[in-house]
């Protein structure tokens, strides 16, 4: 997660800031927890779902609830509840406030579309500290990527209700090349709902060729990018205390300090630069973990094809600290395994060589290049000489 706004204009007032949220580490990442494998729509792309009815192997409420004892005593940051549509689990809010009683900071990813008055402040009765609403375009293209005619104003009434039982939601945003035009029109359409948090997704793969196709080229990339640096300046110069941040590709560190460079200045840039590299770079197998709707552990939300381990048959503390697995032993020790661009890369410490499961996804290599990776070998201080032998 790259906070746009925190490192450009300085503000920092969500979870996903330093001053909120406890440092995630190798140790006590944050953990993406798909609770349910149902859904209510069909989205074009994102995680393995067990499609409209509950999936077989579901981790029972007392499975799920020793789950949550384990992580917190292991030291886990905060647990974000998903799916599937994690709304449809008639126990989430007893999970939500175990969750929240073991002093974990608990969260919600949804599509918004069964977010009632109600149902949120029964959430925020049991702990919820924080949503967010999965809105993927203006009306037209966000109900085709979600599948069904409705979707997006049944959105709205998802945010407005989290609104009402003060849960303060935000809007993610994933990058495709069917909304990308849309970006600029939606968060002035949402800020006017009064939705002051935007998180920016560049868009994953699975071996899936059809998700691949939905993804921008890297010049759509850029410009998208920058966009986001430009709406955010705007909005904070106009007084609006829009939060912004970026997920999904790291090469986006680069480019961010490289935009601070050109419309900040260089005290600001070293700032920004230092930040990017404290944090680390790509959090996979390090600052992020994921448990799918059966109890399999996951390198990330996406990674769905590759099981760690199952809490049903060791905790996930153990899963986690098992580095025998030779994939997450090279994962936390990368640079000797990545394409030869990667270690020489000016911005290496802040994006360690992207994402691995893109790289696998597209090129059959998880040490393969990000085919995300926009940034120039000149741009990256890259010898192309060099480089090209």
């Amino acid at each position: 997660m790259i906070p746009v706004s925190d490192l450009l204009v300085g503000t920092a007032k969500s979870a996903d800031s330093d001053e909120s949220r406890p440092a995630a580490d190798r140790q006590h990442p944050v953990v993406v927890w798909h609770v349910t494998g149902a859904n209510n729509l069909d989205p074009a792309y994102g995680y393995e779902t067990a499609g409209p009815g509950h999936g077989d192997g579901e981790l029972t409420t007392a499975e799920a609830t020793d789950v949550i004892d384990d992580i917190a005593a292991y030291g886990v940051a905060a647990i974000r509840f998903s799916g599937g549509e994690p709304l449809l689990r008639d126990d989430l809010e007893t999970l939500v406030e175990r969750a929240s009683d073991t002093g974990l900071r608990t969260e919600l990813s949804t599509n918004g579309t069964l977010l009632t008055d109600e149902r949120a402040e029964s959430l925020r009765a049991a702990g919820l500290d924080d949503v967010d609403v999965a809105i993927d375009g203006l009306p037209e293209h966000h109900d085709d990527i979600y599948g069904r005619e409705g979707a997006f104003d049944d959105a709205l009434d998802g945010i407005e209700a989290a609104q009402h039982a003060d849960l303060d939601p935000g809007v993610r945003f994933t990058l495709t090349e069917a909304n990308a035009a849309d970006m600029e029109e939606l968060v002035d359409l949402l800020a006017l709902q009064g939705v002051s948090r935007f998180r920016f997704h560049h868009l994953e793969y699975s071996a899936d060729d059809e998700i691949m196709d939905l993804d921008v080229d890297h010049e759509a990339q850029r410009r998208a990018v920058r966009r986001v640096c430009d709406i955010t300046l705007d909005a904070h110069d106009r007084g609006h205390d829009v939060e912004t941040l970026l997920e999904g590709n790291r090469a986006d560190t680069g480019y961010v300090y490289q935009y601070a460079r050109e419309e900040l200045d260089e005290g600001r840039a070293a700032a920004i630069r230092e930040r990017l590299e404290t944090e680390g770079g790509d959090p996979v197998a390090e600052r992020i973990a994921d448990i799918d709707y059966q109890g399999n552990v996951h390198l990330t939300p996406y990674w769905q094809a590759y099981s760690l381990g199952n809490v049903r048959d060791r905790p996930f503390s153990a899963i986690w600290e098992d580095e025998s697995n030779p994939l997450l032993a090279k994962l936390r020790d990368r640079e000797d395994h990545l394409p030869d661009r990667c270690p020489n890369c000016e911005y290496y410490a802040m994006c360690r060589g992207g994402s691995r499961h893109r790289a696998l996804a597209a090129e059959g290599d998880v040490w393969a290049r990000d085919p995300q990776c926009y940034l120039t070998d000149d741009e990256i201080g890259l010898d192309v000489d060099a480089s090209a032998d």
